[in-house]
């Protein structure tokens, strides 16, 4: 006996399939009427005599004319005189009254005592479904159902078709899962001693599940042979699951281009069922087309950048094997230059032919332009720094390719600036950028108060959120002058000095964590090196080198234990020989939270200068502690995050201290607490912290509060 065969259809959930068709039942026969004759009997409906005296008479003159048209439509001659006319039927009065307006009817509604027409009649009904929880569909179901969508219909007939509707939808999650002997019925009753509530019940029997007895993949040859077949990575005795089926299917789509097939396209399956032995034989056609190497680079449209600029970008050497991904990374920087409204890279056939007999594809690069002008400002808070309010103006391609002019201006209570920028991105090389900068500072804070101004050249290789590299630096040139005020222990008095310095600023990093602005795992370690030397009564060479170390350690899918280390020292030049702009504070946000910006460290007692001995209501104190600043420092911090949702608590404490040693001591070190809250956004978190010292100090900050965006490491 020759098994059952029939051609499946994977079953998607949710998708519509056509109900198999139904013949029409034959009509039941009645019996004849005993009264009325039936069609088919010998019995005539109009007997023959009288059917013969209805027909008109026929003239036997078949030469006779034929009677005009107009003869059938004249009217019936006029009685004769004499004869009287025939009687007509009186008129009813009522019909020959005028009719009534409508305005004049009353159309309110009859109301009924005890009776509320406004109330919709409505049926509240219960589900239960029996048979998908052992195959694990009954919360696919739910998001699904029909029944489950409400709980209540205006009648038991929307009961019942919800109902059969959910039969249909459960049959196709079963068969989704290779089930496609699967059935479904469902059964509504009423609930005794509950009127107005029903129970829908829905059972679903799966049936036995189909495997694949078979596997087969038809294309041509591939190098290696098994290619195809390798990335569909489906085999004898899976279950028919359309997911997984699906899925297998799109790795073949997304791998065959990663390995040098970059037209490869996947046909319609066809999965062949024996329903004796519950199998499917499944066969895929995959059209390979030519192995392909990568040839050059062609542009159309709106031009933004030539060619030998797109070569800068892009990650793989020509003539090297296609791979997708590479396409994709290309695609991606584009777009990451801001400066296109659209672009699109897609591959093109050549019919050239390389030496090792791939086909040379080239790359179709489709720009059109975009903006190329920005406008940014942000704003933050800080307690001791008060606020901070940054502007900018960018053109991104004023001086092509890349070549951007930024203007900036900081208004702050306690900073104020003017800065320009030429900035060229991917200089000569992908993500490296060479940066001019110049600009004019004022700055007034409890520490110092400077007018500066800043000529800087820097050449970095940076991490972008494309590539976040492991290793990034960064090396430049620095030429400042600087007019400060500053804290003369021998004298006691604050004097104002005008220092040039030049320095040869080196940074680099190490970094292996997941994400640069909202890091979840890794580390990242930073040094910076600065040869430096100042003029200011004679030539004094020094070296500035700040350490950083920060990690980042999941101990559950939302809570993250993030700890901090910093220390920094300078060496070569006394601190009093050093302009207080250089030196090291610490304090603030992005330091030890819960004290004022450049709050810690030594400082001086000078009189203050608000003080007024004869005012008798006087409150300000005789004396003020400035901060001195110091030649090291060090500092070290922990948090939780605990994020739920695009929210988040961060408890932490933090600690550290600034020494005028040019090495730090670890000597009273001061700490501080307190919580924070963030609201992440595609840009990064938005952080509010609020921290208090611990063991506070007279002339310290009770509470300190700081506002910004990003984690504060």
């Amino acid at each position: 006996m020759l098994p059952t065969m029939a051609h499946a259809q994977l079953a998607q959930p949710g998708a519509t399939q056509g109900a198999p068709s139904r013949q029409p039942a034959p009509a039941t026969p009645t019996s004849p009427n005993p009264v009325a004759p039936v069609i088919g009997q010998d019995t005539p409906i109009v007997p023959d005599a009288e059917f013969e005296k209805q027909m008109p008479a026929l003239s036997n003159d078949i030469n006779a004319p034929l009677e005009s048209i107009e003869a059938f439509d004249a009217p019936p001659p006029a009685p004769a005189a004499g004869t009287p006319a025939p009687a007509v039927a009186a008129q009813d009065p009522e019909l020959t009254q005028p009719l009534v307006p409508l305005g004049s009817f009353d159309v309110t509604p009859v109301e009924i005592a005890g009776v509320d027409d406004q109330k919709p009649v409505e049926i509240r009904y219960s589900v239960k479904v029996d048979g998908l929880d052992a195959i694990g569909l009954t919360a696919r179901f739910n998001e699904l159902s029909a029944l489950k969508d409400d709980k209540d219909a205006p009648n038991a007939a929307v009961v019942s078709a919800r109902a059969k509707e959910d039969e249909q939808l459960a049959i196709r999650l079963m068969r989704s899962l290779g089930y496609y002997d699967a059935t479904a019925s469902s059964a509504i009753e009423q609930l005794p001693g509950n009127p107005g509530r029903v129970r829908a019940t829905l059972t679903a029997l799966p049936g036995t599940l189909y495997t694949l007895g078979s596997v087969k993949v038809v294309a041509d040859a591939t190098i290696p042979p098994d290619l195809p077949a390798r990335e569909l990575a489906l085999k004898i005795g899976d279950s028919i699951d359309a997911e997984r089926i699906q899925a297998a299917e799109a790795n073949v789509s997304l791998r065959l281009p990663q390995q040098g097939y970059p037209f490869a396209e996947v046909g319609q399956r066809d999965i062949l069922l024996d329903e004796q032995v519950f199998k499917g034989d499944y066969t895929l056609p995959v059209t390979v087309g030519p192995r392909g190497s990568f040839g050059a680079i062609v542009t159309k449209g709106d031009s933004v950048f030539a060619v030998d600029h797109i070569d800068v970008l892009r990650r793989y050497k020509e003539g090297e094997l296609y791979d997708a991904r590479k396409v994709d990374d290309l695609r991606e920087a584009l777009v990451a230059t801001s400066l296109f409204s659209s672009v699109a890279v897609e591959p093109q056939r050549t019919g050239r032919t390389n030496p090792d007999g791939t086909e040379a594809v080239d790359l179709l690069v489709t720009q059109n332009k975009g903006p190329a002008r920005t406008l940014a400002a942000s704003a933050g808070y800080g307690t001791g720094q008060g606020f901070r309010l940054e502007g900018s103006w960018t053109h991104r391609n004023l001086f092509p390719p890349e070549g951007a002019l930024i203007v900036a201006g900081v208004a702050g209570t306690q900073e104020q600036g003017l800065s320009g920028t030429f900035r060229r991105s991917n200089a000569g090389k992908r993500d490296r950028t060479f940066t001019i900068i110049a600009a004019a500072n004022h700055s007034n804070y409890d520490a110092f108060e400077s007018f500066t101004g800043t000529l800087a050249a820097k050449i970095s290789y940076d991490s972008t959120p494309i590539w976040q590299k492991r290793f990034t630096y960064a090396f430049g040139v620095e030429l400042t002058g600087t007019n400060e005020d500053r804290f003369v222990p021998a004298t006691g008095l604050r004097e104002r000095g005008t220092y040039f310095i030049g320095a040869l600023p080196v940074q680099g990093q190490w970094d292996t964590s997941d994400n640069l602005l909202n890091p979840t795992k890794g580390f990242r370690f930073k040094a910076n090196v600065s040869p430096e030397a100042s003029i200011n009564s004679g030539i004094r060479p020094y070296a500035r080198v700040l350490l950083e170390g920060t990690a980042y350690y999941p101990v559950a899918s939302n809570i993250v234990i993030a700890g901090r280390l910093r220390g920094g020292s300078i060496a070569g030049i006394s601190r009093d020989d050093l302009a207080p702009s250089r030196r090291y504070y610490s304090g603030g946000g992005g330091s030890v939270r819960g004290f004022g910006y450049q709050e810690l460290g030594p400082k001086s007692i000078e009189a203050n200068p608000n003080f007024d001995p004869t005012d008798p209501d006087e409150k300000d104190p005789p004396t003020v502690a400035r901060p001195l600043g110091g030649r090291s420092v060090n500092e070290a911090a922990i948090e939780v995050r605990y994020r739920f949702g695009n929210f988040g608590i961060v408890p932490f404490v933090d600690v550290g201290q600034v020494y005028d040693s040019v090495l730090p001591k670890g000597s009273d070190l001061r700490f501080g607490a307190g919580i924070g809250g963030r609201y992440y956004t595609n840009f990064g978190p938005f952080r509010i912290d609020v921290a208090t010292p611990i063991g506070r100090r007279a002339g310290e900050s009770k509470i300190a509060l700081y506002l910004g965006i990003g984690q504060a490491f």
